[in-house]
């Protein structure tokens, strides 16, 4: 009887911790090592079968999987790593990715797909080899031209962590992250020449919540480029040089409406860049769409070619000429440039070149000291179509 009486006891209670445990989701953190689903670290082998195997264990376990790269080099084709996956997952670089240099014309070298509380890190590399790719890309004259991949994407992510990796020599775009939200990027490098075509660093679309910071950003196109349907960006302690700028847009191309609002960029240096910060669309555009709700401020500018310019005759022909054609329908309007100081490498230091269709509005310079750093005479400001004013010290003379 004393022990049926035990038994009696102990059965509800391990049934109940184990029923609290299932229903908790209380199972330890696991890792998958690539190398365990034969990877090998030679630079050589394609290891793209032993990347999935690893992916699809750790998205089917329960618990917080690890996808673990080690130190070493790892060959690695397009690949796209999908979810939904049973708990939160963790793809951890150590050792450096290096992609292909044959047979790679598709539009992702490494993808992220339908996943919540997603976490890409390690202190690795990420080795587009674009050089080999940089001769092809001629889409801007080539009709047939062939796609070029994306070194990362993230599509349809949410609350998610990108940190701690370096990316080099992108054969297009370095990250791109469209159709996520809630997503926290900071302490990534990037790196390709100066001159290496459409190696934007970052590439936002169709976001929500996005947060980057304290980063350093070397390429060959936009540091970071914000295209329609993005909201609420948050952009902060950013080196970017060389390279384009930080910019919005291009904004105005397609023949749908876009959106862009909710803008933040504070506390970055943009230093030898072709521009600084900067909002731009298509001269041709015809279907309203908006900017707004934008601010760039304390930033420093070391020599780029257009510290601040707004330029809404983007793609238009030589000739173009803002007081006799119409030019865009984009409306930008709330833009803020506050306390952002240093030197213009070109006389034109403040350019704001707004649509004669829907002008600019509520545009606002505050504390904005840019000097030339060429010979002969000081900077000076251009405005075209815009409406707003101007506060406290404004160097070259506001022409708001």
């Amino acid at each position: 009887m004393a022990e049926r009486s035990v038994l009696d006891v102990l059965l509800p209670l391990v049934l109940f911790l184990c029923t609290a445990i299932v229903v908790t989701g209380t199972l330890p953190p696991k890792t998958f090592d690539v190398v365990k689903y034969g990877a090998v670290a030679d630079g050589k082998t394609d290891n793209t079968k032993a990347f999935v195997k690893a992916w699809n264990d750790a998205c089917a376990y329960g618990g917080r999987s690890r996808v673990w790269i080690p130190i070493g080099t790892f060959l690695l084709s397009s690949v796209t790593f999908s979810g939904s996956c049973n708990g939160s997952m963790a793809f951890l670089i150590k050792g450096t990715l290096k992609a292909p240099t044959e047979n790679f014309f598709t539009d992702t070298w490494i993808g992220f797909r339908y996943l919540t509380n997603l976490t890409v890190a390690g202190g690795g590399i990420l080795d587009g080899q674009g050089h080999v790719a940089w001769p092809y890309n001629d889409c801007r004259h080539n009709p047939h031209c062939k796609p070029l991949p994306v070194t990362m994407r993230f599509d349809f992510i949410k609350n998610s962590k990108l940190y701690n990796l370096r990316a080099v020599d992108s054969k297009n775009t370095h990250f791109n992250i469209f159709s996520c939200e809630n997503i926290n990027i900071t302490d990534i490098r990037i790196n390709a020449p100066a001159d290496s075509p459409n190696t934007d660093g970052i590439r936002i679309g169709s976001s929500n919540k996005i947060n980057i910071s304290h980063s350093l950003i070397a390429t060959g196109d936009d540091c970071i480029s914000m295209l329609f349907g993005s909201q609420n960006i948050d952009i902060r302690d950013v080196t970017c040089g060389p390279g384009h700028g930080i910019s919005i847009g291009s904004l105005g191309r397609g023949h749908e409406e876009e959106y862009v609002s909710g803008i933040s960029v504070s506390n970055c240096s943009i230093i030898g860049t072709e521009n600084g910060v900067r909002i731009k669309t298509y001269a041709s555009s015809s279907k309203y769409s908006k900017a707004s709700n934008i601010i760039f401020q304390d930033i420093l500018m070391k020599a780029p070619r257009n510290p601040i310019i707004i330029d809404q005759h983007y793609g238009s022909s030589p000739n173009f000429d803002s007081r006799v054609e119409s030019g865009s329908a984009v409306q930008i309007k709330d833009v803020t440039f506050k306390n952002i100081w240093g030197s213009s490498s070109s006389k034109v230091a403040v350019n704001l070149q707004c649509s004669g269709v829907v002008p600019c509005r509520n545009v606002k310079l505050i504390d904005i000291d840019l000097a030339y750093s060429g010979p002969g005479e000081p900077a000076v400001s251009q405005c075209s179509n815009v409406f707003g004013s101007s506060y406290g010290k404004i160097v070259p003379a506001g022409c708001l």
